[in-house]
């Protein structure tokens, strides 16, 4: 059970956003109460102006090694869930998400 899908540039994370989250930095991953499983990841900043979007783009950029215009947000840009596209090589991208949030 991951928050993340292979696609063929890269891949695809379901992410719950926590903005004013005290730091920056992913926090693992978690199953909501509808059966999603998303990756927990918060901010410093204030959802204002998309600052926290932006923030959440650097963040994954930083943690995954890729440069921020390889992470895009394709989906609930306005809403604390969000679809995310990571473009790089799946399997790299896969294996050090898996590091980052301890999954199997």
């Amino acid at each position: 059970m991951t928050a993340w899908s292979a696609t063929p540039d890269g891949v695809t994370i379901t992410v719950r956003l926590t903005p004013k989250g005290g730091r920056d930095s992913i926090d693992g991953i978690e199953m909501l109460s509808d059966g999603r499983v998303v990756l927990k990841a918060r901010v410093r900043v204030a959802p204002y102006e998309d600052a926290a979007n932006e923030a959440l783009v650097a963040l994954l950029a930083r943690s995954l090694g890729v440069p921020p215009r390889g992470v895009a947000i394709t989906g609930g840009a306005t809403s604390r869930i969000k679809r995310v596209t990571v473009v790089g090589d799946a399997g790299a991208l896969a294996t050090t998400l898996e590091k980052l949030t301890g999954a199997r």
